[in-house]
């Protein structure tokens, strides 16, 4: 009996997740809730080291469907070490990171198919869903350019590919946002750090103590 709250943060480079979470986190704490922060690819023994597999490396380590596979594994360890025992014991688990990126990166923006890589966590997730999902997002490609000021030319594997790939996710992100309102909401990340963490307490206003 899960009696917890699971949220995910999601959104391409460079849109402030880092900072949203660790805002977030503070501010329910603030109301009296217990939070475990926790990450994808990773946030469970096994998932970290899957994690090193799938953002280390040359571009060209794995084709599209290994790396999604791995992503999968690694979320199946997650939901089961992690994810569901916290829910069990009350807490609210923040992640940054949950399907909706798999969805958008290797399903939209790797030509995968959004359904066909759904399918890989219903298989190794039992279909196991956040209670919402917020996407942060910035319009006309600002996240990349923060992305690339943040980290230099240089990132993980995926994080340093092309633009046409990280608009292709941006696709992925408002398709998800479109098929599932109910969970997926998209967020205005423009605008100073306190202002963006309001409108995430605001959509989570329904779930909120």
């Amino acid at each position: 009996m899960m009696t917890g709250r699971f949220i995910s943060l999601e959104g391409g480079e460079g849109v402030g997740k880092s900072t949203q979470l660790a805002a977030l986190a503070e501010a329910l704490e603030g109301r009296g809730v217990e939070v475990l922060v926790t990450r994808e690819p990773g946030g469970s023994k096994g998932a970290e080291a899957i994690r090193s597999l799938l953002l280390e490396g040359e571009e060209g380590r794995w084709n599209p469907r290994a790396e999604a596979l791995l992503f999968a594994a690694a979320r199946s360890d997650h939901v089961e070490k992690t994810i569901k025992p916290a829910l069990r014991a009350g807490k609210w688990v923040l992640s940054d990171r949950f399907l909706d990126s798999s969805l958008a990166y290797q399903g939209e923006a790797g030509g995968l198919g959004i359904d066909r890589v759904r399918d890989l966590h219903r298989f190794g997730s039992e279909d196991f869903l956040p209670d919402r999902t917020l996407v942060l997002r910035l319009e006309g490609g600002e996240g990349a350019a923060r992305a690339r000021h943040r980290d230099g030319e240089e990132g993980d594997r995926i994080g340093s590919r092309p633009p046409s790939y990280h608009a292709a996710v941006d696709k992925g992100f408002k398709a998800m946002a479109e098929a599932e309102p109910g969970r997926v909401r998209l967020i205005d990340a423009s605008g100073n750090a306190a202002t963006v963490t309001a409108r995430l307490l605001y959509a989570l206003g329904d779930l909120l103590p």
